[in-house]
Formats: C-alpha cells, sequence, structure tokens
C-alpha cells in the first residue's frame, strides 16, 4: 500500500502524497516545536518541510522509511532557522509599571506553549530503543526551555537520540555527520540538560486538582499570600516574552505587590492545558461595553504538592488552544 502510494505521488498525485505524510505531520510539528521552542515557527518549519518533500519526492531513494526521511527534511530545516539569524519578531506588551529587580533575565524569550488538543492528535509511535525521554516529560515547558539553550547541533542530536531514540548511526545519517561528531555532540548537551531540572511538571490526581482549584480562586482574586503559600520556597515566575524572571517567594512576593495596584481585577478564566500542564485564558471586562477580553495564557508547574512556576504568555495563539478573544 505504501509502496502505491509513493508511485502515485511520484506521479504527481497529491492525494496520495497527502496520505502518505499525513500520519507523521503532527508528530513532526512537535519535534519542529522542541527544536524551536516557538509553535508558530514550528508550523511554519512544517510547511517547508511538506513542500521540500513534495518538490524532492523523485530523490526519495527508499533506503530509509518515510517517516525518517521526513525527519531528515524537518530537522535540517529547523537548523537552517536557528542558524540564521532572523528569528519571529519579539514583541511584548509592557509591564504597566517598572519591574523590580529581576533573579535574572531570561534568554528564551520566545518560548510558546504547545497545545495539549494538539498533543491528542498524535500517533501511537513509540520511541526507538534508544530514548532516554518519555513522550510526557520531552513536551514539559522545562524541557523544551533546556533544550532552546543548547546549541542548534547538540538540540538535533538530543531530540534525535534521547527523544526520539534513534541510533547514532541513524542520527549521523539525518545529520549528515560522522557518528563521532553525534556521540561527542551528544555527550555535551547531556552534561547541560542533567544539570538542568526537566521534570515533568502536570497534574493528574485529585490533590494536585484541589491545589489547581485555590490557584485559580487565589490568582484570579489578586490574594498574593495566599498565592505565594501555594508555591514552592525556589519556583519562578516568568513572563516571555518579556525578559523578567523572578525565583523565590520573596522576589515573586516583591513583583506582585509592585504591579498590584496596576492590576485590573481578573474575571473569568478559561481552563486548557499547555505542554501537559494546567493552563487558563485570562480575561478582563471592558468597563464601557462588558465585554470580556483575553489578556494572557497562564501556564502552571506542579512539584511536590506546590506550584513551581507560574508563566505568562502573550494571547498570540490563543485560537490554538480553542480560547476565544472576547466573551459575551
Amino acid at each position: 500500500m505504501a509502496d502505491e502510494l509513493l508511485q502515485r505521488a511520484r506521479a504527481g498525485d497529491r492525494e496520495a502524497f497527502a496520505e502518505l505524510v499525513d500520519p507523521h505531520r503532527r508528530e513532526l510539528q512537535v519535534h519542529c516545536y522542541r527544536m524551536l521552542g516557538s509553535l508558530q515557527d514550528a508550523e511554519d518549519a512544517l510547511q517547508e518541510t511538506l513542500l521540500s518533500a513534495w518538490v524532492g519526492l523523485a530523490g526519495f531513494e527508499g533506503r530509509a522509511s518515510v517517516r525518517t526521511w521526513l525527519y531528515r527534511i524537518a530537522t535540517n530545516r529547523c537548523l537552517n532557522v536557528l542558524r540564521s539569524s532572523a528569528r519571529r519578531p519579539v514583541a511584548a506588551t509592557p509591564l504597566p509599571v517598572p519591574p523590580p529587580e529581576p533573579s535574572r533575565l531570561g534568554e528564551v524569550l520566545w518560548l510558546q506553549p504547545y497545545p495539549d488538543l494538539l498533543l491528542d492528535g498524535l500517533p501511537d509511535q513509540a520511541p526507538g530503543p534508544e530514548a532516554r525521554y518519555e513522550t510526557r516529560e520531552a513536551i514539559s515547558l522545562a524541557f523544551v526551555t533546556a533544550v532552546q539553550l543548547l546549541p542548534p547541533n547538540q538540540r538535533a542530536v538530543l531530540l534525535l537520540r534521547d527523544v526520539l531514540g534513534y541510533r547514532a548511526r541513524e542520527a549521523a545519517e539525518l545529520l549528515g555527520l560522522s557518528e563521532d561528531a553525534v556521540n561527542s555532540a551528544l555527550k555535551r548537551a547531556r552534561v547541560t540538560m542533567d544539570a538542568t531540572d526537566t521534570t515533568s511538571r502536570t497534574a493528574d490526581g485529585p490533590e494536585e486538582r484541589a491545589l489547581v482549584d485555590r490557584f485559580v480562586t487565589a490568582f484570579s482574586s489578586q490574594d498574593v499570600e495566599a498565592v505565594l503559600a501555594l508555591m514552592t520556597d525556589d519556583a519562578w515566575v516568568r513572563m516571555p516574552p518579556l525578559p523578567f524572571e523572578y525565583r523565590g517567594t520573596e522576589a515573586i512576593r516583591r513583583f506582585f505587590t509592585a504591579i498590584e495596584a496596576h492590576r485590573q481585577q481578573i474575571v473569568n478564566v478559561v481552563p486548557t492545558r499547555a505542554n501537559g500542564q494546567p493552563a487558563w485564558g485570562e480575561y478582563l471586562r471592558d468597563p464601557v461595553t462588558g465585554i470580556q477580553h483575553i489578556i494572557g495564557i497562564l501556564v502552571i508547574g506542579i512539584s511536590a504538592g506546590r506550584v513551581d512556576e507560574i508563566i505568562h504568555f502573550e494571547t498570540t495563539l490563543a485560537p490554538y488552544f480553542g480560547l476565544p478573544r472576547t466573551l459575551d
């Protein structure tokens, strides 16, 4: 069946080509997202990958599977993006007041969340025998953020080897490198990743769900002390694409206190999920029209029964999460 589709596609049958590549479309998008940290950039890279595959179909010799061939194209497309100086412009709504001194300035300003709605479309494709990360951990915001700090080649090698489970020889063929170069890049990438907390920050059990409910109540009512009481002592607050990051109870208290007087009351939160983590769309009511407008997407992480990170994203990706721009 696959051979028949391939022959028809080579003859110019676009429907046959779509049938050939569609089973891999979602996992390729996730791979590009892990490489680039941005859903919008990942979608662009996916479309370029499929176009390149269509144009280059005559050169596909069938020595590897269609899936592996598509991963080769997608990975190299992402590497081209990473090596170019032109990334998607970063635009951010400024804070209403000058922020207090941050714990640090973030390095991954283009980071975007990935909707769980899209993860539901992933095929049941088990990783290869070399994989070190479980699928859920490899989509968490902590993991994706850590990957963005790796140089391009290390990033590609780590994802091919430790997430997708390709053997060293296979990864070398996909990237056009020697096995020694792949093994060296993987060793350096693992050192960086092992020094970073990439634990999956989800909320599955009843205790975690109760924690999420308490957090929503405290955050929506702007009860700073109640929010802090639910957080770990070394929790983070981040706001990409703004660079300011705050770590720990006192730093987070200073931040929330500084902006408290300038925040409007959040009147509604609509639950969703991002990167396997609890998330919400935040809405404010226009005092004139009464219409509620989305102002951000909030994602939290949970560790040891407490919130260990709060990440506030811009509203750009709201439609991907099924979040309307306005509510009556």
